[in-house]
């Protein structure tokens, strides 16, 4: 008996002819090509050049000018070099204390930066709230935009006697003058912000009847934030300007007193010193905050 083998369909091979059989095999079998590496891209530093190079130079156009001043100076202007290897003496133990009126140059800054924070907080506080409700209300606007206007170009020093008078102290003083010198930027930015919202905004608002605070959570604070942190940051530098002309008059410890006490021991090596970290520091304050208000400004995005 033959048994009958079967195969599954999937199973069977088609059957090629003898010739196509032949060629195939005649075919030469395909290598890949071996990969030519490719050549290293110089480097690009024409970025870097001039990213570095410019600030390179001014600086040292600085020195330059500096070091000319001090070569011709008869009343012992002090040379990059001598201010150098004094700041090396300064920075050496910027923290000790001697007394109230002898502490280094460490403690004044700290003095200084807690008065600023204390008159920029109180400033902050009072100034955006007042921002958003100048801008909100068109009544409060025209009331308080003349005040504005008279109040915020006077001279920061201006209102110093003011603060010793009614809170009979030099450092409640020098408060009182940053918070009032620093409390403009705020309300004007804010209320600019807040009056440049989308009209179409404010109807979908007044449409869903939504209340003062949902308006404010949901429409007016998002859309206002980079307005407001553009015045916050406006208003930190104006506070750090004013600190220190204003310890200069009030005395105490801080880094303007720190400056006009180095003024008549005639140290004019610290004063320069004093300069730079107030430069130093202004910067840091300035280059944070430019940071912060980047994180919450939002660009459009082009098709």
């Amino acid at each position: 008996m033959v048994s009958a083998v079967f195969h599954s369909p999937l199973e069977a091979k088609p059957v090629l002819p003898a010739a196509k059989v032949q060629a195939q095999a005649a075919r030469p079998v395909a290598t890949p090509a071996a990969v030519e590496p490719t050549p290293r891209m110089p480097r690009d530093f024409r970025a870097l050049w001039l990213r570095v190079l410019p600030p390179v130079l001014g600086f040292a156009l600085l020195v330059l000018v500096w070091e000319l001043v001090a070569l011709k100076s008869t009343t012992g202007f002090p040379s990059p070099l001598q201010t150098w290897q004094q700041a090396l003496t300064v920075f050496s133990d910027p923290f000790y204390s001697k007394g109230p009126n002898d502490q280094g140059v460490g403690w004044n800054v700290l003095s200084s930066l807690q008065r600023v924070a204390l008159g920029f907080g109180l400033a902050a506080a009072v100034g955006i709230p007042a921002g958003f409700a100048i801008g909100r209300f068109e009544f409060l606007s025209r009331m308080f935009n003349p005040l504005i206007s008279l109040l915020r170009p006077v001279s920061p020093l201006a209102w110093l006697p003011i603060g010793l008078l009614v809170f009979k102290g030099a450092n409640p003083a020098a408060i009182w003058t940053i918070f009032i010198c620093s409390i403009w930027p705020m309300i004007i930015n804010t209320a600019v912000g807040v009056q440049r919202v989308p009209s179409d905004y404010m109807n979908v608002a007044r449409v869903l009847n939504l209340s003062e605070w949902k308006i404010f959570t949901k429409i007016l604070f998002p859309a206002v934030l980079p307005y407001m942190l553009t015045g916050v940051r406006l208003a930190v530098g104006t506070a750090w300007l004013v600190i220190v002309a204003a310890e200069m008059l009030t005395g105490g410890v801080g880094i303007g007193f720190w400056v006009w006490d180095e003024w008549n021991n005639l140290n004019v090596a610290n004063i320069i010193i004093a300069i730079f970290v107030i430069g130093i520091v202004g910067l840091v304050l300035e280059f944070a905050l430019v940071k912060v208000a980047t994180a919450f400004t939002f660009e459009e995005v082009k098709s």
